[in-house]
């Protein structure tokens, strides 16, 4: 324990400062003692169905030392439950070891506490696993890129050079620019003479003996599994003396590096493919974010520039047009002049400009590039990190394990004797194929799925009714500061209201997103998904719904129902019989919608993104800290010395997936591509809380979680089929809120079918219809009127028919022109932009044409190189038999040569050392059939 103490290297191994520790299990026991022999023999055959016997005497495979010959058992309480635990625990770790992996246990000097197990993979098991998962390893084998010349060249070594600031400051970065090529194959242990490295591909791979620590710790056989980090974190340290992890914290997750392009190549090595095509994409996804940014920006000061030449907000804005419009509410509310809503007016033309519509567009071909951009990316990273051919493994999810192994019990006769351990008959379930025919039928299966349906559809009315109130909320303030005497409460009514009203939307959004991340989870364990892939993508989908559905609902309201079932004057729409419906402010709904937009937006990242991913890791660390002191008596004798690396890890907050880290992405997407036509300045605060979320995220997993386990991923899932359906959805949302939210649509049809100038001179008026307020319904007129007595017209915005005309208040002509002209834009604009955005999807190759090239060339070098192994084993051979064969043996030995598969896949693999004449020869004669029978030939 001193020499560990004095070297940190040590720390990260087992007692004998050799092995490493690559895995920690961990669980929680109390005061113990140790007995003869094991007491529970007989019931453990009961969980094993007897095919497994007690491996607690086994010999050590790298000591050879006996351990010794009792069992660890718990005299405490006399709870059935833990003594079932200690048997999964006893019969899962002699799995572990017939497996291959090597154990070491806690000296246990505590009363109680948390005891640590800890697995090291040795080289046979890491080969094995390595071959077993067709991990892909360099060969000798080397080939030149073909170099560039002319105007590509000198373009890309200026690329070069201009980012050479910004690239991370990693070992081997270098590597990635030399135009030397080596080969690569999947690992056999046949061909390890072929190799030029076996690192850090092998150590990386996952091994599936492990599959069942989940279910044991959903059941609590174990408290938490994980595998080890780097050694402690020493932020301070030399460059040449760093570890991955600390080449991590001061490339990557410090906020001075902000500027960087991230390490993906050393992510991916320190947390696997998956984390890395994670933080890989992201990174591309801010890096788009830019110019999306940029021309934002562009069309937010058109905007800002073209406000004091808009002839309609001129006309709303002058007091000589003298527009007096109908009260706001029945009694309470005066009439009203246009000109007071002159400050709405001008913000409204900010983002609801002509320039909106081409910034419409571009976001929509903006997502389908970015798309493109990151399938090439993706394959770009495939293969360089040789993930090209990889097959996933499908593991079962352990809701699945745990149902099946119910079912399969509870038709046993033993039921009522063993009833606890129903749950807990998960030894070995890394074997799944030990379940034989049994199978979960659709009875299994129905009762999750009619809940699943029954509360989705509960949750989608809880969201509604959650809107519903903030609009009866927004209803009744209204009125109710109406009625105020102070006017200047009266002046202040929609601004306030509509902001308190969003904050308020904002306070429920993130309450519900907590509750419905739970009843996802739930809802997918009732569904019993097979595999762990299905598990996941399940949870995803379920989770997303919710949750779009509910940062969504209120956004949707604002854009294509408020104000639209409102009624007119003389005859609204009322709630609860005493208060109207809402409306749009005079300058239109589009200036709410950038409201509720940019409010929900920012308070979502700052809040929930920022702050919660800072403080809930430290609440949840401190709130575990003082479970574990008050579990924990004060008699803990804690071992002396430096606390081991796995005592740190412990302590940090366990890695619950990246499916909230997704998701908080996927929902700002949403909020950049569905309503950026309202807007603009939307991209511009994403790429700012992405530039912080990528550091955030970045120290989170360095320094605040526990090593994740290292899981091989070709793609980002059933991500991008999400972000394929936004974008795609993101087109029809921004046609209808151009064409029914905003005023485009009708500024030019009165431009052109109206005008008499054919400039906008008039619209104004245009826009207003006419009501008598002798058609006010009895106790609707306004008590007290400031504008006197004699008005006998007032105005509201919407295309009616004048109180004169024969069929007065009914739609005019006007309306179902626009109308018609609507429709007809939304058409349009679907129509073109989905054609474009499938032209630039097929414009842009999915795979980039230098890896194409390089793939075909490393397929025919590949197949050359082991034609060649081939036939110089085959000719080794030939030459050793030669003289113990007759002239007619050597002529068919040569005809069976030009027809048959190279020896070596028939013969197996040579002696690892010199290759002995009697020994081919008795391997060759005891085997004639490979000789003899063609069926036997492979082509």
């Amino acid at each position: 324990m001193m020499d560990m103490d004095q070297d940190p290297r040590k720390r990260l191994c087992f007692a004998d400062g050799r092995r490493k520790v690559d895995y920690v299990l961990v669980y929680h026991y109390r005061k113990r003692s140790s007995v003869r022999g094991s007491p529970s023999q007989h019931r453990l055959s009961i969980i094993s169905n007897g095919s497994y016997p007690l491996g607690v005497e086994e010999k050590d495979q790298e000591g050879g030392k006996d351990e010794p010959a009792e069992v660890v058992v718990d005299v405490g309480p006399p709870d059935p439950a833990d003594g079932e635990k200690i048997m999964i625990r006893e019969e899962f770790e002699g799995n572990l070891k017939d497996a291959g992996l090597e154990i070491e246990h806690d000296k246990e000097n505590k009363a109680h506490g948390h005891a640590f197990i800890r697995l090291h993979a040795p080289w046979q098991v890491l080969s094995r696993e390595a071959e077993f998962l067709k991990i892909k390893v360099p060969t000798k084998k080397s080939y030149e890129l073909r170099e560039e010349k002319g105007l590509a060249a000198t373009m890309n070594e200026a690329w070069r050079k201009l980012n050479q600031p910004f690239q991370p400051k990693v070992p081997h970065q270098e590597q990635e620019h030399s135009r030397t090529k080596f080969l690569s194959h999947c690992f056999s242990r046949d061909k390890l003479h072929l190799s030029q490295s076996l690192f850090p591909g092998i150590l990386r791979c996952p091994l599936f003996c492990l599959t069942g620590i989940t279910t044991l710790i959903a059941n609590g056989v174990y408290d938490s599994a994980f595998p080890l980090h780097d050694g402690d974190f020493h932020p301070s340290g030399q460059a040449e003396g760093k570890n991955d992890r600390q080449l991590l914290h001061d490339e990557w997750a410090r906020y001075g590096a902000f500027y960087k392009y991230q390490p993906v190549d050393l992510i991916r090595k320190y947390f696997g493919e998956k984390i890395g095509l994670y933080f890989a994409w992201l990174g591309v996804y801010t890096q788009l974010l830019i110019p999306a940014s940029v021309v934002g920006i562009i069309v937010f000061f058109y905007g800002w520039a073209t406000v004091e030449t808009n002839i309609p907000s001129q006309e709303m804005c002058d007091e000589d047009q003298n527009f007096t419009m109908c009260p706001l509410c029945d009694r309470a509310c005066d009439y009203w002049h246009l000109s007071t809503a002159c400050g709405t007016a001008r913000a409204s033309h900010l983002f609801d400009n002509p320039a909106t519509v081409f910034f419409a567009i571009f976001m929509s071909l903006w997502a389908a590039m970015f798309l493109e951009h990151w399938k090439r990316r993706q394959i770009s990273l495939n293969y360089s990190w040789d993930l090209t051919g990889m097959e996933e493994e499908e593991v079962h999810s352990h809701t699945y394990i745990v149902t099946l192994c119910y079912s399969m019990l509870t038709s046993t006769a033993e039921t009522e004797t063993h009833t606890y351990i129903l749950p807990l008959v998960t030894l070995n379930v890394f074997l799944p194929s030990q379940t034989g025919h049994e199978k979960l039928t659709w009875r299994d299966r129905l009762p999750g799925y009619l809940i699943n349906i029954s509360s989705i559809l509960f949750m989608f009315g809880m969201t509604c009714s959650a809107v519903f109130s903030v609009i009866i909320y927004r209803i009744t303030i209204s009125a109710l500061m109406a009625m105020s005497p102070d006017p200047e409460v009266k002046s202040n009514v929609r601004v306030t209201v509509t902001a308190t009203a969003v904050i308020i939307n904002l306070v429920v959004i993130l309450i519900l997103d907590e509750i419905y991340g739970m009843v996802a989870a739930w809802l997918t364990e009732l569904e019993i998904p097979k595999t762990e892939t299905n598990f996941e993508e399940r949870l995803i989908l379920k989770a997303f719904l919710l949750k779009f559905m509910n940062a969504y609902a209120p956004i949707f309201y604002v854009a294509f129902f408020k104000g639209r079932f409102a009624g007119r004057p003389g005859d609204y729409v009322y709630v609860f019989n005493d208060y109207r419906m809402e409306e749009c402010a005079p300058g239109g709904c589009l200036i709410e919608l950038c409201i509720q937009l940019s409010i929900i937006m920012l308070g979502k990242q700052l809040i929930q993104n920022n702050i919660f991913e800072i403080g809930i890791p430290k609440l949840k660390k401190l709130c575990r800290t003082l479970k574990d002191k008050e579990r924990a008596p004060k008699e803990i004798v804690e071992q002396p010395g430096r606390r081991q690396q796995w005592h740190l890890d412990y302590d940090l907050e366990p890695f619950d997936g990246l499916t909230p880290e997704y998701m908080e992405m996927i929902i700002q997407f949403g909020f950049v591509s569905l309503f950026v036509a309202s807007f603009p300045l939307a991209p511009l605060f994403a790429l700012l809380n992405n530039v912080i979320e990528i550091r955030l995220d970045a120290k989170k997993f360095v320094t605040e979680l526990r090593r994740p386990d290292a899981i091989r991923a070709k793609d980002i899932g059933i991500w991008y089929n999400i972000l394929s359906g936004l974008g795609k959805f993101s087109v029809i949302i921004n046609a209808f809120v151009i064409s029914f939210t905003s005023d485009f649509i009708p500024r030019l049809v009165y431009q052109y079918m109206y005008s008499e100038t054919g400039t906008m001179h008039g619209f104004i008026n245009h826009t207003l219809s006419y009501f008598n307020v002798s058609n006010f319904k009895p106790g609707t007129v306004p008590s007290i009127s400031s504008l006197g007595k004699d008005i006998t017209f007032c105005r509201y915005k919407d295309y009616r028919e004048p109180p004169w005309s024969t069929e007065p208040y009914q739609f005019s002509k006007q309306y179902w022109s626009v109308l018609a002209a609507r429709l007809g834009f939304v058409i349009l604009f679907q129509n073109l932009v989905i054609t474009m955005s499938m032209l630039v999807a097929w414009v842009i190759p999915d795979v980039p044409k230098n890896i194409s090239e390089q793939l075909k060339k490393e397929k025919t070098l590949l197949v050359d190189v082991f034609l060649n192994e081939e036939k110089e084993k085959l000719q080794l051979i030939q030459s050793l038999f030669s003289r113990d064969l007759t002239q007619e043996q050597q002529e068919e030995l040569k005809v069976s040569d030009q027809t048959s598969l190279p020896l070596q896949t028939q013969l197996g693999p040579l002696p690892p050392t010199s290759v002995n004449h009697a020994y081919l020869k008795r391997l060759i004669l005891t085997r004639p059939p490979v000789w003899n029978d063609p069926s036997t030939w492979r082509p």
